[in-house]
């Protein structure tokens, strides 16, 4: 470029983290000062938390009555799916439509009073082939208490899987696996 002559730079400075981040841009030059060097700061935020189950194909061992296993993963914590009665273990599975990286399970039951704090024995378990599944969090009571929500959360190392299955062995509430959402999240 010539002597006085002058160039205009866009840089876009895209923290992937959350906090202030900062970084450096440096122009080389003939300049015997050396080169031009900019600094850049920008505020990263959170990625957005999606439920990667929301809307997903699922499937169950069994339902009773109209409490299919739809309605697990249709985002309405009013609906419900209930299995058969009195035959635990009973299971809920949903496709996440392709391998992705998972960490958190929140599971929720509908939040009315009229649903009374209960505990289900739950495991979590998952599979890339939706054939063989291996456990991502062991079988142990998840407690729901509709003064805190009516939710329990598993959080297990980060793991990469297209299939996860919630497996009830027990519930102190009712004698049957009951969710009203199965939300799956990568962190």
């Amino acid at each position: 470029m010539a002597s006085g002559a002058s160039c205009t730079v866009n840089v876009t400075f895209t923290p992937s983290a959350t906090g202030t981040r900062t970084g450096t841009l440096s122009v080389a030059s003939d300049d015997p000062a050396g080169p031009l060097t900019v600094a850049l700061t920008g505020t990263g935020g959170s990625a957005p938390v999606t439920n990667l189950a929301q809307g997903r194909p699922v499937t169950e061992t069994s339902h009773t009555d109209v409490y299919g296993a739809g309605n697990a993963v249709d985002g309405n914590a009013g609906t419900y799916w209930e299995s058969a009665g009195n035959a635990f273990p009973q299971s809920i599975t949903v496709d996440l439509g392709s391998s992705v990286a998972v960490g958190r399970v929140v599971m929720k039951l509908p939040p009315s009073a009229a649903w009374g704090a209960r505990t289900q024995t739950v495991a979590v378990l998952g599979s890339t082939d939706g054939t063989s599944y291996t456990t991502v969090s062991g079988a142990a009571p998840r407690a729901f208490d509709p003064a805190t929500g009516n939710l329990a959360t598993i959080t297990f190392p980060a793991t990469t899987r297209r299939y996860l299955r919630l497996t009830f062995t027990a519930n102190t509430g009712w004698p049957a696996g009951q969710l009203s959402e199965f939300e799956v999240y990568a962190q």
